[in-house]
């Protein structure tokens, strides 16, 4: 299932992006401004909203520590911000000074890549905040761009429809023409796919355009063979202009966001249609997966951005189920019931459902009496059954709250054999090692490691255990 459990609705104007931290969300908008709101109770941070920018916000992004926020404008510049107290740290003039429409952080957060309308690319040194290189597409305007996990190569993609892939030296290694219309969004999953014709690691790319469709596409990158792009398949879920599209953390999904008002979930690997959201009333703009939490942020032009909750273990087409909090639940209208129960494999009893009236209220009041002798469901098992499955609806409005201190600050994951690194931060032994394997720099702050010495941290692992087993009484 995805569950709509919150609504921000603090832009005056249409959303045009959003994207994810460990801990925050940040949003921008034509309005002008960047919003920034935690994580553990969408409530906007102090220091929001972000305000220096002199004309529309096109897109914004954290570093891969959260630390800094960029964002980028009409107004021809990139801003970063320290997420810690929202001060600007710098602002980044675009040669030619033409409206910057995409931006992202390097994975060793080393740049900052800005693309504009006048197609030229540029690559900000985040440390010396100044040009280390630049680059223009060929005819038309830079749209969208991604870097590779590794960090060696990224992708641009523009209004002409091309794809290009560069390498960290802004030369141009490959272009192919993807979207006859223009390419709108595109991005690269940071889990690489073997293929088996030569066993070789591509990694997976997804674009979209004003072609309605989605495409699949491998990248191999690798010096013996120079880039490679095969393409994969296309994904036609959409019946007008696809906006926007992103991989889940994991690979596993990919999320799109159209002029047709929808939002559908996809699964990878089959192409399959996991869940479609219609709740926007305007053009869907953008989407995210959160790095390392079940959730999906999208934002529509209808000035709001949703936050859903992802059922990973029991994903179920066609989902749209509004809310599954306490007051939400009792909102619920009988067809978001309906909805309910076929997600829950009851759909022969939606009828009966409709029939006696049960809107969200009602659900949550019904016993097995009432079932009985109102709604007359004559057997015990199917009684049963339903009161189950409204017992684990009610369990939902009561989350286990992991102590923070307890989740690797890479995986946002409860950990299991936690470390503590040079900087005096405990990780996920496996997550650091990770980590570290491709570069030297905290996770945390972004700061040179002195050591790549990991320590076991006995103490944190005894209470985690002990904390684990008083969950279990």
């Amino acid at each position: 299932m995805a569950t709509l459990i919150h609504t921000l609705a603090d832009h005056s104007d249409d959303v045009n992006y959003c994207a994810f931290s460990s801990s925050c969300l940040a949003t921008c908008s034509l309005d002008k401004t960047i919003r920034v709101y935690s994580l553990s109770n969408f409530a906007e941070l102090p220091y929001s909203p972000l305000e220096g920018h002199t004309y529309a916000v096109h897109c914004c992004c954290f570093s891969p520590s959260g630390l800094v926020l960029a964002s980028c404008s009409t107004d021809g510049t990139s801003a970063l911000w320290d997420t810690r107290d929202g001060r600007r740290l710098a602002v980044l003039e675009q040669p030619g000074a033409s409206p910057v429409r995409v931006c992202r952080f390097s994975p060793e957060a080393t740049y900052l890549l800005a693309g504009a309308a006048d197609g030229s690319v540029v690559l900000w040194n985040v440390q010396s905040m100044k040009l280390y290189r630049s680059g223009k597409v060929k005819g038309g305007s830079l749209m969208a761009c991604a870097f590779s996990p590794n960090g060696n190569f990224f992708v641009t993609g523009s209004s002409s429809g091309d794809l290009t892939i560069w390498d960290d030296k802004m030369r141009c290694l490959y272009n192919e023409k993807a979207h006859d219309l223009g390419v709108t969004c595109c991005d690269i999953s940071s889990h690489p796919v073997s293929d088996s014709e030569n066993g070789f690691k591509y990694f997976q790319m997804a674009s979209c355009g004003q072609d309605n469709h989605i495409k699949l596409w491998l990248i191999l990158f690798a010096d013996f063979l120079g880039v490679q792009l095969k393409y994969k398949c296309t994904l036609n879920g959409h019946s007008a202009p696809v906006l926007a599209c992103a991989f889940s953390c994991d690979g596993q999904m990919i999320v799109s966001g159209s002029v047709d008002k929808c939002v559908i979930i996809y699964e990878t690997s089959t192409g399959n249609t996991l869940h479609t959201l219609s709740q926007h009333t305007r053009y869907v703009t953008t989407c995210a997966f959160a790095p390392h939490s079940p959730l999906l942020a999208t934002g529509s032009m209808d000035k709001t951005v949703h936050i859903w909750q992802l059922d990973l273990k029991q994903p179920c087409a066609g989902d749209t189920v509004e809310n599954e909090s306490k007051v939400a639940i009792e909102d619920w209208s009988e067809d978001d019931v309906s909805a309910w129960l076929c997600a829950q494999d009851l759909a022969d009893f939606v009828g009966l459902f409709k029939i006696n009236n049960i809107d969200g209220k009602e659900l949550l009041n019904l016993t097995k009496e009432s079932l009985a002798n109102e709604l007359k469901i004559e057997s015990l098992g199917l009684r049963s059954k339903v009161l189950q499955k409204i017992e684990e609806l009610r369990m939902t409005m009561i989350p286990v709250s992991v102590p923070d201190e307890f989740l690797c600050p890479i995986t946002r994951e409860l950990m299991n054999d936690p470390v503590i690194a040079t900087d005096g931060y405990s990780y996920e032994r496996e997550a650091m090692e990770n980590w570290i394997s491709t570069r030297r720099s905290s996770p945390m702050t972004n700061l040179p490691l002195h050591s790549l010495m990991l320590t076991p941290n006995r103490t944190l692992k005894m209470a985690i255990s002990r904390w684990l087993e008083t969950q279990q009484k």
